[in-house]
């Protein structure tokens, strides 16, 4: 049987990543002649070329593709391994990767990060942003090992807990015939041209499907990348939005040239949750975060808790 290094398949996986031997022998620490020699061993062990070397290009072969797709997750779980052990002797301790949604990050971590450092301060945050489907991805790929986002998602082998619910408003241009109104009727809106997010965000379906019941109308010619985006174009007179609640305070609500109002009963809103894998080795550690998040969200009264 072949002798197979975990660290050949470090420098495989790094060349397959990186397709330069030179920046794959840097993210490995070591040097490009150990690197390619290394693998180069790894062929004669195996008896098959797992990568093509040709001047100013490298590639893997069709074996190779195949092999590299078995490394990943190899890898992936000689790291739980270590994760696993180092939960069992201090679970509130080490790195917890942690994804949110675009349309939550930015808004919610400032009222959550100082909290969690002071609860959990033996654990060390790293932080992602990605949308819904490649956040549900890396978290079933154990490439993460907490996701907070807009519930519901598909919990096919996941977890899920919800955290809190979060009132939508509706962001009009400062000069609006109803921006000097204390409260806004879904039916106020009937006619006005709806602003959204491009395809993927989840905000966007969920902002369509809350509007359609008002007869609002999405503009067609213009889909924004972000929240801030929508937020300018507000702005300028060219539509009306719907933000989450968080992304109206703060900072976000001394914004020039809007005025965000909330909306009568039945208040439109979003259900946000925490998602992770049931087979997770770090459980403590992500029902710690979630119950700061909730306990944090509670205290402050600006949201309904779950």
């Amino acid at each position: 049987m072949p002798d197979i290094k975990l660290k050949d398949l470090r420098y495989l996986v790094a060349v397959a990543d990186t397709r330069h031997f030179g920046r794959a022998a840097e993210r490995c620490f070591v040097s490009q002649p150990t690197l390619s020699a290394q693998l180069k061993k790894l062929e004669l062990s195996l008896g098959v070329q797992l990568i093509e070397r040709q001047p100013n290009n490298v590639a893997l072969t069709e074996a190779g593709e195949q092999i590299v797709g078995r490394a990943r997750g190899i890898l992936e779980a000689c790291a739980e391994v270590t994760t696993l052990a180092r939960s069992h002797r201090d679970p509130l301790a080490g790195t917890l990767r942690v994804a949110l949604l675009p349309t939550i990050g930015p808004y919610l971590l400032p009222h959550i990060a100082r909290p969690i450092q002071r609860a959990l301060p033996r654990l060390e945050l790293h932080l992602h942003e990605y949308q819904t489907a490649p956040m549900l991805a890396k978290l079933k790929a154990g490439q993460l090992d907490l996701g907070i986002l807009a519930l519901p998602v598909d919990l096919e082998g996941l977890e899920a807990r919800e955290l809190y619910s979060e009132p939508f408003q509706v962001l009009l241009p400062e000069r609006h015939a109803l921006a000097g109104r204390e409260r806004v009727h879904m039916s106020d809106l009937e006619g006005q041209s709806l602003l959204l997010l491009e395809e993927g965000h989840c905000l966007r379906d969920q902002a369509l499907a809350v509007c359609s019941r008002a007869g609002l109308g999405e503009r067609q010619d213009f889909r924004a990348t972000s929240l801030e985006t929508l937020r300018q174009m507000v702005a300028t007179g060219a539509g009306i939005t719907l933000l989450p609640q968080l992304a109206t305070e703060g900072a976000y609500g001394n914004a020039r040239g809007v005025v965000a109002l909330p909306f009568a009963k039945p208040v439109p809103s979003r259900r946000v949750g925490a998602v992770w894998r049931k087979s997770t080795a770090r459980g403590p550690a992500v029902e710690a975060v979630c119950d700061v998040i909730a306990e944090r969200i509670a205290r402050s009264g600006r949201l309904a808790p779950r």
